[in-house]
């Protein structure tokens, strides 16, 4: 079954709103790419509206991280995920995404980046 973007088929009130218009092109989605936390660097190329292309980070051991102190930016390996607001259980599957704080060989790290968009693994020193 696809992943449709469109307008829900649900009013404000809880009443069904009457479907007049079919599933269309523009209106696809994709399923997230899940980043994890894993030995090898994995990216994924995907081809997106108007010919451009994104970038998906589907493994990443590594993030650039950003000493706000210091305000000096290196590399550092990632552990393991600490806690996830977009989701509890992504913390016990490793799933990377904004604002994940991470613990790293240098502290605790928030990601400020979107692996899954961006094709890079950003963070702030915490």
């Amino acid at each position: 079954m696809p992943v449709i973007q469109a307008r829900s088929k649900r009013k404000p009130s809880g009443g069904l709103l009457r479907n007049t218009l079919t599933k269309r092109t523009h209106m696809l989605g994709r399923t997230p790419a899940m980043t994890r936390v894993g030995e090898h660097e994995r990216k994924k190329t995907v081809s997106t509206k108007g010919g451009n292309r994104k970038q998906r980070v589907l493994e990443s051991k590594t993030v650039n991280l950003h000493n706000p102190k210091t305000k000096k930016t290196s590399k550092a390996t990632i552990k393991q995920v600490m806690e996830n607001p977009a989701n509890r259980n992504f913390v016990r599957r490793n799933i990377l995404t904004k604002g994940t704080i991470v613990e790293t060989d240098q502290g605790k790290a928030r990601i400020t980046s979107r692996p899954g968009q961006d094709g890079i693994v950003n963070a702030v020193l915490e």
